[in-house]
C-alpha cells in the first residue's frame, strides 16, 4: 500500500510538518534574542559595577526583564557551616567538573548561594573538597541560578559530605539544606578576590551561544520551505503514476 495516495492526506501531513519546523526555528530565534538580552544586561552591569546590598539577592525578578536580573553586588556576612553543592556536568577549557556553591549568611537579608568556581573531577569521580572559606565578605554578580534545562535537579550526598546535584533547582537545594528560605539569585564570586577556585563571569558557560540558536533557526526554516517543494514534487510524481496506470491495457 502505497503512503499518502490521497494528495490530500500527503498535504495535510506536510503542512504539520512545515508548520513543526517553522515552530522550532521561531523557538530558536526566541532562545537567541532571549540570550543577547541577558549578555546586554550583564555587560550594562560590568561597566558600572555599582554596589548592591546582598540584600538584592531575595528580590524575586521577572525572566522576561534580563536588566533586572542581574546586579554587582556585595557586603558582610559569614559562610554556614553546611555542606557545599557542587553542580555536575560543567566543562572549562574542554575538561569536565563540577561547580562548587557554598551557603552564605549575610549580615542582612536572605541565605544564598556563592559561586566559588569550577574544580576538575577525576577519572574516578571522586568529588572535590570545598572547605568552607573564611572570608567575613563577599562581592560579585548576582544572577539568576543557571539552568538545569530538561535534567532532573536530583541531589545526591556524597561520601565526603558534599551534594551532587545535577541542576540547580533552589527549592531542592533549600529543601536539602534545610532551610526556611534561600535567595532566589545566586552570587558568582568577583574573579579578582583571591580565594575561590577557577572562575569568571561568563553567564553562558556549558550552553550555546546566541550565533549557534540563529544557525539551528536557518536550519528549521530551511527544512520548513523544502517540505512544500518536497510534497509538490510527489503529487506531480503520484499523478504522473496514475496517468501511466490509466495508459496501461
Amino acid at each position: 500500500m502505497r503512503p499518502f495516495r490521497h494528495p490530500l492526506a500527503l498535504w495535510l501531513f506536510a503542512i504539520a510538518l512545515c508548520a513543526g519546523f517553522a515552530s522550532l526555528g521561531t523557538w530558536q530565534l526566541d532562545r537567541r534574542a532571549q540570550k543577547l538580552r541577558m549578555i546586554a544586561a550583564v555587560d550594562a552591569v560590568l561597566a558600572e559595577r555599582r554596589p548592591q546590598p546582598l540584600s538584592l539577592a531575595a528580590r524575586q525578578f521577572d525572566d522576561r526583564d534580563a536588566s533586572a536580573a542581574y546586579a554587582w553586588a556585595g557586603g558582610p556576612g559569614r559562610f554556614a557551616e553546611a555542606p557545599p553543592l557542587l553542580l555536575d556536568n560543567q566543562q572549562r577549557d574542554g575538561r569536565v567538573g563540577v561547580r562548587a556553591y557554598r551557603l552564605f549568611l549575610p549580615a542582612q537579608g536572605e541565605p544564598l548561594l556563592v559561586e566559588l568556581g569550577w574544580l576538575p573531577l577525576s577519572g574516578d569521580r571522586r568529588m572535590p573538597d570545598v572547605p568552607r572559606p573564611e572570608a567575613e565578605r563577599v562581592d560579585g554578580l548576582l544572577m539568576p541560578p543557571p539552568s538545569h534545562g530538561l535534567a532532573a535537579p536530583v541531589i545526591a550526598p556524597q561520601p565526603n559530605g558534599a551534594l551532587l546535584a545535577a541542576g540547580l533547582d533552589l527549592a531542592r537545594v533549600r529543601d536539602a539544606l534545610g532551610l526556611r528560605a534561600l535567595a532566589p539569585r545566586v552570587l558568582r564570586l568577583d574573579p579578582a578576590l583571591p580565594w575561590g577556585y577557577a572562575r569568571d563571569l561568563d553567564i553562558l558557560p556549558n550552553t550555546l551561544p546566541p550565533e549557534r540558536h540563529l544557525g539551528y533557526a536557518v536550519q528549521w526554516f530551511g527544512l520548513a520551505a523544502a517540505v512544500p517543494i518536497a510534497a509538490l514534487l510527489l503529487t506531480l510524481r503520484a499523478r504522473r503514476a496514475r496517468r501511466q496506470e490509466r495508459l496501461v491495457p
